[in-house]
């Protein structure tokens, strides 16, 4: 199905032949359903902290951050935020002249309220020569519109989500990569120092980086940190190729055309980087400075209980290496394995001696992660639960509902009865306990990514998706689940939502 002609497309992206047949077959064989015991609760591989153990590990995230380990805040950033301004869009191309929709009523109903108001209002000054209450006395409400999301304006409808002005302050008004900056200040801190990480698209790189530039002295004097900002673009590599609906590459022009490999494509671009710890939030789960003691606290507690758990490990790895250890001992790591991070044998007693031995070292020694949950409070859907592996494990995931067999009646049902999700909060360490790098992308389960169905100049065509940064691309990882407060999951999907208390 490959042309002589295709190879160069390849090599430019870096590309292999080998990886393409195996997306082709993907196409193909679609991607198993996974096989789950359970959605994950207090007390069954959820853990609920009381305030003793809150107090325990903040202590310990706060003594880490006195030692010369190294900390990183990473931050997916490429999010367009068009999708934020879908119904605006819609009723700029309407033939409506007013606002008829609620969205759009509650729009104009705030629009004082936003941080981006008063560069609207210059906009507006600048290409209607009135001000926005001037325009809504006299029924421009497209006016407006245009002002804010085209390019004659502020561009808002082009621009990624981290540059939008989100929060009003007295002296400021932020846009989330100034509130991740803040954060990074906060509890991501050692040495005075705050490594953050962006991944950004390529289009939008430099506007990031002048925005950076622009940013940093006022915090750095502010929080008295230096920071060390870097950013990134998903790799070239990481793209799928496209078929049609006869699972045949998609062509335009004669050429193959491809596609981003969705968030999982990121775990390439985390694979890079060369810390001890690292935190995993989204551009656009931020908050004011008044609501952000309950996002800090919690941080440093799944900080704290990660430092802790690998600590643990660490030791028992080393206690490992000797094939003389007693089955006491055994039993102890055991326990840990089993009972702290959730990795459950079905036949754990049939190990014995070297087995057993050899088990617990191909279960401590993989990267880490502690991921903050919240509760449920809408319709059950993906989020934490605990799945069988492979090998008849059964290990905590954080999964998709596209993944979940919903056609299987206990499936669905344990999915149902889920009690919380995943807002993307995860702190990890990528590092085993001789201090060197893991390599992330062996460590990513390739039956777990995703196949939708998109259009391009008319045609259909389906998309492959790589496994999840959070899902798949982090499969063969330890996985702790922890309770954290709904207050600290904020994000913002619609422009509208920057009204909400929690953005004020």
């Amino acid at each position: 199905m490959l042309l002589p002609s295709d190879e160069i497309s390849l090599q430019q992206r870096g590309i292999s032949k080998q990886q393409i047949e195996e997306q082709l077959q993907s196409f193909v064989t679609g991607f198993p359903f996974l096989k789950i015991k359970g959605a994950a609760s207090i007390g069954n591989g959820l853990i609920h902290l009381s305030e003793d153990e809150q107090q325990k590990y903040l202590a310990e995230w706060e003594d880490f951050q006195q030692t010369d380990a190294s900390v990183l805040k990473f931050v997916p950033a490429s999010g367009a935020a068009s999708r934020m301004f879908k119904a605006l869009f819609a009723f700029l191309d309407s033939e409506d002249e007013k606002p008829e929709g609620s969205f759009e009523k509650k729009f104009f109903d705030g629009i004082e309220k936003f941080a981006f108001y008063d560069d609207l209002n210059d906009a507006c000054l600048k290409n209607e020569d009135k001000t926005i209450p001037e325009l809504i006395e006299t029924g421009k409400f497209k006016d407006i519109i245009s002002d804010l999301l085209n390019d004659n304006g502020l561009n808002y409808g082009s621009l990624p989500k981290g540059l939008l002005k989100f929060h009003s302050y007295t002296s400021e008004k932020r846009t989330p990569l100034q509130e991740h900056l803040v954060e990074g200040a906060l509890y991501a801190s050692t040495s005075g120092k705050v490594n953050i990480h962006f991944t950004v698209s390529g289009e939008h790189r430099e506007l990031f980086e002048k925005h950076l530039n622009e940013s940093l002295p006022a915090y750095e004097k502010k929080y008295s940190v230096k920071y060390n900002v870097s950013f990134s673009e998903q790799k070239p590599s990481t793209d799928t190729i496209a078929v049609d609906t006869n699972n045949k590459p998609f062509r335009e022009n004669g050429k193959l055309v491809f596609r981003p490999g969705g968030h999982g494509a990121l775990i390439s671009n985390l694979n890079d980087l060369d810390f001890d710890v690292i935190f995993i939030k989204n551009i656009d789960n931020v908050v004011p400075d008044n609501l952000k003691d309950i996002t800090v606290k919690n941080k440093k507690l799944i900080a704290g209980i990660l430092v802790n758990l690998q600590k643990q490990a660490f030791a028992y790895l080393k206690e490992l290496e000797n094939e003389q250890i007693s089955d006491a001992k055994l039993a102890v790591i055991t326990q840990f394995c089993e009972t702290k991070l959730n990795n459950h044998h079905p036949n754990i007693k049939s190990l014995k001696g070297n087995d057993l031995r050899q088990y617990l070292v191909s279960k401590l020694n993989r990267p880490i992660r502690v991921c903050g949950m919240v509760k449920n409070e809408g319709e059950p859907g993906g989020g934490p639960f605990l799945t069988v592996n492979q090998d008849g494990t059964v290990s905590p995931q954080i999964l998709e509902s596209s993944q979940i067999d919903q056609s299987n009646p206990e499936d669905k049902a344990k999915m149902m009865n889920s009690s919380h999700f995943n807002p993307v909060d995860l702190v990890c360490g990528v590092k085993n306990y001789k201090g060197e790098k893991f390599d992330l992308l062996k460590h990513v389960d390739k039956n777990t990514g995703f196949i939708s169905l998109k259009s391009k100049s008319g045609r259909e065509l389906k998309a492959l998706e790589l496994p999840g940064l959070w899902n798949g691309a982090m499969s063969d990882w330890n996985t702790v689940f922890v309770e954290v407060p709904i207050e600290t999951f904020n994000p913002v999907k619609t422009v509208n939502d920057l009204l909400r208390k929690e953005h004020q």
